[in-house]
């Protein structure tokens, strides 16, 4: 679905927030694969192809995968949820309807992947976002949003949230769902199944340690490529998993008027669903306003999911998730006093 770029230097980083880059930053080189198992990986995902293209319909891998054996898991406190604030635009589009999902057992959401859980109605969408946090685009998302008094689903990548926690935390402030979309937005379908599972729990962890409080036991697959053994984990785990129905391919559409016409026509087209956006994309900042508009004067409705429990992070990918984050300090390190010192200016 995503023709990834390696996010690799703090210019190329600019060049994306300000548009002049060419697409996604993504994480998703992988060293040391062999040719078999690249020869045999599916090709790039696009959600508009996903029938034909996705390794694994449900179809096809329902015979396949073993059904998942739940584990039990120790009780969670009910998820922290802040009192909305009273609307102030009275010409809003606001919250048809909220939601709660029993994450137990990993159901899956969205019918481009999963046919279990049809639970919107004609003219309903539920807005999610991607890729997260990010400088400017997600602050804009968020304003947006809330000039319309409307919530949606996050899924941080957990290294951005890493990178931008006092972001994720307006994210939190405003009362939005949140997720988690692994730690560097790896495609875990050519992955092997440890690190995959890594990869996965490193993105739990460090979504809830940015955040600074329990998260949504929510997920999903970057590019949406899973495999039967990684969605009956999540299963164990009680993790629910989001697929999509309308995909507004904001990675490739990066004019704010064809990205709000694109997308209203396919919601138009499917009449309701899940929607795919990505707050780390500067077009899909710059056309929600008018595309939330558009909503509304289409009298569609917008249903907030929520979770009825918290996830549960495991400690080894926490301690992880925090050795990974310190500052690195040299163990023979010299006094700052030797490395440092003022030569001019300063308090007299």
């Amino acid at each position: 679905m995503r023709r990834g770029v390696v996010l690799a230097a703090g210019c190329s980083v600019l060049a994306v927030l300000i548009g002049l880059g060419a697409g996604r930053s993504y994480f998703n080189s992988r060293p040391g694969a062999s040719e078999a198992s690249r020869a045999t990986a599916a090709p790039e995902l696009t959600t508009g192809t996903i029938a034909a293209r996705w390794p694994g319909v449900p179809e096809a891998s329902a015979a396949a995968a073993p059904a998942p054996s739940i584990q039990p898991v120790a009780a969670t406190p009910a998820p922290i949820r802040p009192a909305p604030p009273a609307c102030a635009n009275p010409d809003a589009l606001g919250i048809s309807r909220t939601v709660e999902i029993d994450s137990k057992g990993g159901p899956g959401l969205g019918m481009s992947q999963y046919r279990d859980y049809d639970f919107l109605q004609p003219g309903e969408v539920a807005l999610t976002f991607d890729d997260g946090p990010w400088p400017v685009n997600t602050p804009a998302v968020l304003a947006a949003l809330a000039q319309q008094c409307v919530k949606a689903v996050f899924f941080p990548i957990g290294k951005h949230a890493s990178w931008h926690p006092q972001i994720l935390k307006q994210v939190v402030a405003q009362g939005h769902t949140i997720g988690s979309h692994t730690w560097s937005h790896l495609n875990l379908a050519i992955k092997p199944l440890a690190e995959a599972k890594a990869e996965i729990e490193k993105g739990v962890s460090g979504v809830v340690m940015a955040a600074g409080r329990p998260t949504a036991p929510f997920f999903r697959f970057p590019q949406l490529r899973q495999t039967p053994e990684l969605k009956a984990y999540l299963a164990e785990r009680n993790i629910a998993t989001f697929s999509i129905d309308i995909d507004s391919e904001d990675f490739r559409i990066h004019k704010p008027d064809q990205l709000i016409a694109s997308t209203m026509a396919k919601l138009k087209k499917a009449g309701k669903g899940i929607i795919l956006m990505h707050d780390f994309q500067h077009s899909t900042a710059l056309a929600l306003p008018e595309l939330l508009l558009q909503l509304k004067a289409g009298g569609y409705k917008v249903v907030f999911i929520t979770a009825k429990d918290n996830v549960t992070t495991l400690p080894e990918y926490d301690s992880a998730i925090v050795a990974a984050t310190q500052p690195v300090r040299s163990s023979d390190a010299r006094p700052i006093a030797s490395v440092v010192r003022t030569v001019s200016g300063g308090a007299n």
